[in-house]
């Protein structure tokens, strides 16, 4: 058997690639398909399978254009509605091929057309060797339940606990699991780094399922959720009917300074993809910083939006190549075009740059006594494992429904864990109009390191 998984930081996406006697299935695909088709080729197996887990919310698939160019057929849960070529999964629907048999099971929860892929290679044994669980369940968490149009988070909760329980756990403790995503994801919570895991080590150490009683389960899945990207929605329904291929769309076009300037003046994004610290040092004022070397395309997706047309600021042609590339992954398809010849072109025409100064958390430490707001934009299950005391929290999930309440009068110093979405977060004020910022260097992880103290919640405290 010939197994590999594909995984993409930039979206903590995992897809799969599963080969048997010369033919093969690919599971959950990523947009842009040729990884696959160079694998499949590099492994003498012709792509006759694609399988869907469900309806992708974060992300657009490329599972129509692959099964156009290799003749497979797309599988994907009954209750998906798909509006392509399909087979529709039910319990117990088997697809086999060489010696690999893949069995589905629906596991509505995080979606209600979700389905979960047992895999059983009969070379090796007649009991069932992995399990892909789609966004079902994660590792060291479960997903999100707040993703559909005809279900509420309630509902879909309780679907998934019964979904976890009366199925996954059913596998036997020595079950490999393998997840659509991994830490980091906007589809669950606080997923843990790995990037596979088995039954066993989930059913002891999941917090999800340690969760005894269903109504507890429901409380705890549907209280305090993170803000759902508006994009989610609209990427399931392009997934619902399948994506143009990544070759029909068209080149970005130059776009002069002067020009820049113009349409700055009708309040169109414009989204510098350079490295942080390069940002901070000089850039288009009002622009976004979104740096390709994170999670750019979610963040994108998500702060704005599928409909957004910005214009690119970057130093290379391969980082528009690239920047290009990541935002049609998640669906921003048009963007208005790129400033021909980034940011020294604006400079040399004349056009003021803004910065964004940046701070130790040393320095942060000795400026707390002075008029100075600490505003964290990590996420809750961050904060509430420990803060800075007396910061203000505002996760930068938020930022695209409302603007962190702050004094304009008083600078603000921004931090997250590591420093990569401070920065976006600085952007965004400055963008709206705050003057005071500041950049803490290395965030949370460096003032840990530094040995400054930290403040944890009082459950939280008493739990540990």
């Amino acid at each position: 058997m010939y197994f590999e998984q594909f995984y993409l930081g930039c979206l903590a996406h995992a897809s799969y690639m599963l080969g048997s006697e010369g033919e093969a299935a690919v599971v959950d695909p990523q947009r842009d398909v040729e990884i696959y088709l160079k694998a499949a080729e590099q492994q003498d197996l012709q792509i006759r399978h694609i399988f869907e887990t469900h309806l992708h919310a974060d992300f657009v698939s490329g599972h129509l254009e692959l099964a156009k160019r290799t003749g497979a057929k797309i599988y994907i849960g009954a209750q998906a509605g798909a509006t392509f070529p399909h087979a529709a999964l039910h319990d117990g629907s088997e697809v086999r091929f060489g010696k690999l048999r893949i069995t589905a099971l629906e596991t509505p929860g995080h979606t209600p057309e979700g389905v979960c892929l047992v895999v059983t290679d009969e070379e090796r044994s007649p009991q069932p060797w992995a399990v892909l669980t789609g966004d079902t369940l994660f590792i060291g968490d479960v997903g999100r339940p707040d993703l559909s149009k005809t279900h509420t988070p309630q509902q879909l909760a309780g679907n998934l606990y019964d979904s976890l329980h009366g199925k996954l756990m059913t596998l036997g403790n020595q079950v490999l699991v393998y997840p659509a995503h991994g830490a980091g994801s906007l589809c669950g919570r606080n997923m843990r780094a790995e990037r596979s895991s088995t039954i066993g080590m989930e059913r002891l150490t999941n917090y999800a399922l340690q969760i005894k009683s269903r109504e507890e389960f429901i409380r705890q899945l549907t209280e305090h959720l993170p803000s759902r990207p508006e994009y989610f929605l609209q990427d399931a329904e392009i997934n619902r009917a399948g994506a143009a291929a990544l070759s029909e769309l068209h080149d970005l076009p130059p776009i002069t300074a002067a020009e820049l300037n113009e349409l700055m003046q009708q309040g169109i994004f414009v989204l510098d993809v350079r490295p942080n610290a390069d940002f901070a040092v000089t850039h288009v004022p009002g622009s976004i910083n979104i740096a390709l070397s994170g999670q750019f395309a979610s963040w994108a997706g998500a702060i704005m939006g599928l409909s957004a047309r910005p214009v690119l600021v970057a130093d290379t042609p391969e980082q528009y190549s690239e920047a290009r590339l990541r935002l049609a992954r998640v669906g921003i398809e048009d963007p208005r075009g790129f400033l021909q010849g980034g940011i020294a072109t604006w400079e040399q025409a004349g056009f003021p740059t803004a910065t964004v100064p940046q701070i130790t958390v040393q320095e942060l430490s000795r400026k707390r006594t002075q008029n100075l707001q600490v505003l964290d934009v990590r996420r809750e299950p961050e904060w509430q494992a420990g803060h800075i005391e007396g910061a203000e929290w505002f996760p930068l999930d938020s930022f695209k429904i409302s603007a962190p309440e702050l004094d304009s009068s008083a600078p603000v110093a921004v931090h997250c864990q590591a420093g990569y979405r401070s920065m976006i977060a600085c952007s965004l004020l400055q963008r709206a109009g705050l003057k005071d910022i500041m950049n803490v260097i290395g965030g949370f992880d460096a003032w840990r390191q530094a040995a400054l103290p930290v403040e944890v919640p009082q459950e939280e405290a008493q739990a540990k």
